[in-house]
């Protein structure tokens, strides 16, 4: 158990010689100036101080006021010791911090009574300090758990949205790339358009799912090798609609999101598009946002139906579509993001058939959804260490 330890303080020797013999049995040390004083209590802080006022260089008050503007010595409980018997002073003296005087001369149980009272004071405090401060790192390690466990269940779900886009992919790309593109295209343009880092990450996961209502389709139609007749293409219309109704009533803000992309990416600018046949602003700008990239990957890609067309002429009829199909501003943004998306492209191409997409490669698109740079860097990496 650690004893109480008190320092006095006065510039006469015999004050001092009095208070340390009447306080013996806390092993008071003595310093003969305030210089002195706030050294000794900064150096080692004791439970208490016993302060004479009326001191040379450094008065009792000047010394208490420094003692309580340094953290090392602020809750230090300071007792004040004066042979006056001025109000003023005694109010000054609490002003500055002190919890109590003594006058002199010393009357042997006040002094003893007024310093117990205020360690038993101080110990309380100090407990109840303590008491907080494991309260404290107990709340701080239980929320840390808390946030753990938060995470990884955002991680799982994240993990569940990506393969059920993927899913969905594989019903007409059994590379299954062509979402994870188109995602990262998404975030490219977005980011143009200044949207935050936040927002960023949550249009990626959303995009996922932009096509999810494909799960409702005959394979038959998806991978027909030439054209679809009317009643095919209405069938095919109605995956924005089945993947809305897939995603609809989640509470989760990725998720409902998702929902809002599902149904509106198919959407154009001047109206004609589908299901709702929406128009301009009246179209959410996200799936105005995945609308380009979703057409965009669609051109420059192999597909049943077609052969991939070259980059330029993918940008000739962007541009051309740009007032018609897309939103003009969007457009702008695809452009401006020209350099991502050709990283991205890169990355996650289909000419890459030695470069399955493996989960190291899927975990590293979530890792990196805003950033295609890191993303090219780390799915090198993959690559490298897969063929070591």
């Amino acid at each position: 158990m650690r004893y109480p330890e008190i320092l006095i303080v006065d510039d006469t020797t015999l004050n001092l010689d009095v208070l340390s013999s009447l306080l013996a049995a806390y092993r008071p040390r003595v310093a003969g100036d305030g210089a002195t004083a706030l050294r000794l209590a900064q150096e080692n802080p004791p439970d208490l101080i016993l302060l004479d006022v009326m001191m040379p260089d450094l008065d009792g008050f000047e010394v208490c006021r420094r003692l309580q503007a340094d953290p090392r010595t602020c809750e230090i409980p300071v007792i004040f010791i004066t042979a006056l018997g001025d109000r003023k002073k005694e109010t000054l003296g609490f002003e500055v911090g002190g919890v109590d005087y003594i006058t002199k001369p010393f009357n042997p149980m006040v002094v003893r009574a007024r310093v117990q009272t205020h360690l038993e004071l101080k110990a309380v405090r100090d407990a109840l300090r303590d008491d907080n401060a494991r309260l404290e790192s107990r709340v701080e390690a239980r929320t840390a758990e808390l946030q753990a466990a938060l995470d990884r269940l955002r991680e799982s779900a994240i993990d569940t949205v990506l393969r059920l886009g993927l899913a969905a992919e594989y019903k007409d790309d059994d590379t299954g790339r062509h979402v994870l593109r188109m995602s990262h295209y998404a975030v490219s343009v977005a980011r143009q358009l200044g949207w935050s880092a936040k927002d960023l990450d949550r249009l990626f996961h959303a995009a996922l799912m932009h096509d999810i209502g494909k799960l409702a389709l005959p394979d038959s139609i998806l991978q027909k090798p030439g054209p679809l007749d009317a009643e095919e293409w209405a069938i095919v219309k109605r995956h924005p609609l089945v993947g809305a109704r897939i995603l609809s009533g989640s509470d989760s803000d990725i998720i409902q999101l998702a929902e809002i992309v599902a149904l509106t990416h198919h959407e154009k600018w001047d109206g004609s598009g589908y299901p709702r046949g929406l128009k301009g602003e009246d179209i959410p700008l996200v799936g105005r946002i995945v609308a380009i990239c979703d057409v965009f990957d669609a051109l420059t890609v192999r597909r049943p139906y077609k052969p991939a067309f070259p980059l330029e002429k993918a940008y000739s009829i962007l541009r051309e579509s740009s007032g018609s199909h897309f939103d003009p501003a969007v457009v702008r943004a695809f452009f401006a993001a020209e350099a991502d998306i050709l990283h991205t492209r890169h990355v996650y191409g289909d000419d890459s058939p030695d470069r399955p997409l493996t989960p190291a490669i899927i975990a590293a698109s979530i890792a990196h959804p805003s950033s295609p740079h890191l993303l090219a860097v780390h799915v090198q990496s993959v690559d490298d260490a897969s063929s070591s």
